[in-house]
């Protein structure tokens, strides 16, 4: 499985059933339960399990609809309950990543909830004596036409639980779609406003303790002793242990409530052993990735036409730097565990509930069946809460202390001591003849994703090792028809725990491909929209590993963009210097976006304004377009505060920026008009969620071009470093 597939694996869908026993003419059915995901009640109550996290995404609402539009519920009826990893949901994969909840869950959902729908119309129609293809199901009520007969599902739980599960149900005409494809509102949207909904940091459990904890500001570093007597005396601390767990390791503070914790911190005494990573700088890293930018590296991709251009050859260079990241989602990471002699109990926001279980097992001894996880709503992931290194820092303060205990992390926990999008450098060369682009070279250099474990060594000795893995994301799979083509990836190591980042691979790469080849356009004094048109002729499937990349897809995106951007027509700011940019990507060949920015600076260069961005999807069939359109602004706003603000240095082995104040992200007043345009597409949904990151930095950095003549390469985006 390579990297890609692993990242979206947990979107992988096994249509799994859970069957109850079968009733007898001695016992009574009380719920109709068809598979793992439905169970319907005497009383008419339809509750389906979510198999997939939510992390304001809007996964329950696409999800929902996938089982209730098949089902033919009345969505008022309709209660939703969170799947857990346990015999239930045997088979079925929990995890959220890869942007993939909604695509790969598309068809099996759809099967369950027609499956369902089928047992339960077969039940009424043996009731009635009639063909079950006289009858048809409709707002949680199968009805007889023929005879104006209709019965609630929850008045057939008891025939219907003895019905045969059909293997292959009819699935419904998409022309029939009540729900899928239909722009809805969050369904759990009042929950959340209202303040009903649960996050992790809401959860409360009888007798719960709080917990902060200090951890090894250094990478790599290690505790060396601590004295706990300042911090037990602080009201409320009731006690002071190591912890071992976690990405870093340190002392947890265990009080009556947060505020105690944190003071009892405040008082701790703690001597730390560097390390051997003690020294590390950020800055001094970017130097190591260049100088690395002279290896060969492992090659990616090798095509060539063996073609002499018989016009003079020119060739242009660039390289783009992208700067180490933070997640810093607006709840931070936070876990109870309640671990008792012979089972555990936990409550946390997580992304890989299946994971936490696992490494309970593991730490405890314990069955996998005497482990319960509940995961709850998270206040944002972008891929931070993929790893659960929070949890097991809950489970093992409980552990030592003997009762439920919830770690909370500060937002300066979170910032400095958890998982970074690693830094990279991309070095590009492109060659051009007779007003075309002959060869094209992308090299990139950076860190693997410690998160998942780095390569063995003798994966290492592979050189297809990181083809094989579909591998950097972005220069692998890019998907311009050029005639040359060699793609290279340099792997560079680092001491920074790193792992996935909203979108993943692709920022880096997108930045410096997007950027560059405005560039190379700007040197043949082509347009940058029609060269790309240009390079994906002749808009053919081409199919790189397990991809089927569509060029005709982008190129109808790009027709699209060039309209409704009024691309053609030039963009002023009255006293300023003004211009759009252009960049697009196709994410893993499920969605194909475009992106034109629209920015001005004043002519000294003293600021920069983003004013509007347009974006075109073709992401294959939308099940809920309000939900897409919502994930598009959210995607571009993230993409803002890293093109513009966001980056991480580290000094002397530690973090630098601890918050919000030095850590920036997109404030409301910078926020530009974002437009979006979901084109109709008869595709199977291609996924969403992180697809519209990629593209904000370089079309900003390519509109910053074509508004002041400066080429920014590195980011965050600064006219005055230029």
């Amino acid at each position: 499985m390579n990297r890609r597939a692993f990242l979206q694996s947990g979107s992988a869908f096994a249509l799994a059933f859970w069957l109850p026993e079968r009733s007898t003419a001695a016992t009574s059915v009380t719920r109709f339960e068809p598979n793992a995901f439905i169970q319907i009640t005497p009383d008419n109550t339809i509750t389906l399990w979510m198999t997939r996290s939510e992390m304001g995404q809007g996964v329950r609402t696409t999800l929902t609809a996938l089982l209730a539009d098949e089902l033919e519920a009345d969505l008022a009826r309709v209660h939703l309950e969170q799947a857990w990893p346990g015999t239930r949901f045997k088979g079925i994969r929990l995890r959220t990543s890869g942007s993939g909840s909604s695509s790969a869950s598309f068809m099996g959902l759809r099967r369950a909830g027609a499956a369902a729908r089928e047992m339960l119309i077969s039940a009424a129609a043996g009731s009635w004596g009639v063909d079950p293809a006289t009858c048809r199901a409709e707002w949680s009520f199968v009805v007889h036409a023929p005879s104006s007969r209709k019965v609630a599902y929850g008045d057939l739980v008891e025939l219907a639980a003895r019905e045969s599960v059909p293997q292959k149900p009819v699935l419904k005409d998409p022309k029939d779609f009540r729900y899928i494809g239909k722009p809805r509102k969050r369904v759990d949207g009042p929950d959340i406003v209202t303040g009903k909904a649960v996050y992790g940091l809401d959860a409360r459990v009888p007798g719960m303790l709080t917990a902060v904890i200090e951890r090894c500001p250094h990478l790599g570093g290690k505790l060396v002793r601590f004295e706990a007597g300042k911090a037990l005396e602080i009201p409320g601390v009731r006690h002071v242990v190591p912890v071992r767990s976690g990405i870093f390791g340190g002392v947890a503070v265990v009080a009556d409530h947060t505020w105690a914790a944190m003071k009892g911190r405040e008082a701790l005494k703690v001597e730390w052993q560097r390390g051997p990573s003690g020294d590390f700088d950020s800055a001094r890293f970017v130097d190591t990735l260049q100088s690395a930018a002279a290896e060969h590296g492992y090659p990616i991709r090798r095509e060539s036409d063996s073609t002499t251009p018989t016009a003079p050859v020119r060739q242009i260079d660039a390289s783009y730097h992208f700067p180490f990241q933070a997640h810093a989602p607006v709840e931070p990471m936070n876990a109870i565990a309640d671990v008792r002699h012979d089972s555990c109990e936990v409550w946390a926001p997580s992304q890989t509930p299946e994971t936490a279980r696992d490494n309970i097992v593991k730490f405890l001894g314990l069955p996998a069946e005497a482990i319960t996880v509940h995961t709850t709503l998270m206040g944002g992931g972008f891929g931070r809460r993929l790893f659960v290194d929070y949890v097991d820092e809950a489970v093992e303060t409980s552990k030592l202390i003997g009762k439920p205990v919830q770690v909370v992390w500060t937002r300066g926990d979170d910032m400095r001591n958890g998982f970074f999008h690693p830094a990279s450098i991309d070095r590009l060369s492109a060659t051009i003849a007779g007003g075309k682009i002959h060869s094209w070279e992308h090299k990139s250099i950076g860190s693997d994703l410690s998160m998942f474990g780095l390569p063995t060594a003798e994966e290492k000795k592979d050189l297809q090792h990181y083809a094989k893995d579909e591998s950097p994301w972005g220069s692998f799979d890019t998907f311009y028809n050029f005639p040359n083509l060699k793609v290279d990836f340099v792997p560079v190591d680092s001491p920074v725990p790193t792992g996935s980042w909203r979108a993943v691979e692709y920022p880096p790469t997108i930045f410096a491909r997007e950027s560059f080849l405005d560039e190379v356009a700007h040197e043949l004094g082509r347009d940058p929209l029609e060269l790309r048109i240009e390079l994906l002729q002749p808009g053919d499937v081409i199919t790189l590993g397990e991809l089927k990349i569509d060029r005709a897809r982008m190129i109808r995106v790009l027709e699209a963009v060039r309209e409704k951007s009024s691309w053609t027509t030039p963009f002023r700011m009255p006293g300023r210097l003004s211009g759009r940019g252009l960049a697009i990507n196709s994410y893993h060949a499920g969605s194909y976006i475009a992106q034109v920015a629209e920015v001005s600076t004043a002519k000294d260069l003293s600021d920069l304004r983003i004013h509007r961005i347009v974006c075109v999807v073709d992401c294959g069939l939308a099940i809920n377009p309000l939900g897409v359109e919502g994930q598009v602004e959210s995607a571009i706003t993230w993409g803002l505060s890293a093109t513009l603000h966001g980056k991480i240095d580290f000094r002397h082995g530690s973090a630098v920026q601890t918050g919000y104040h030095d850590f920036r992200v997109t404030r409301m007043n910078e926020m530009p008009k974002i437009e979006t345009h979901l084109l109709a597409s008869d595709a199977r949904p291609g996924g969403f969620g992180e697809h519209a990151v990629p593209h904000v930095a370089p079309a900003i950095a390519n509109a910053i071009f074509a508004a002041t003549g400066k080429r920014l390469r590195q980011l965050p985006l600064q006219l005055q470093r230029s």
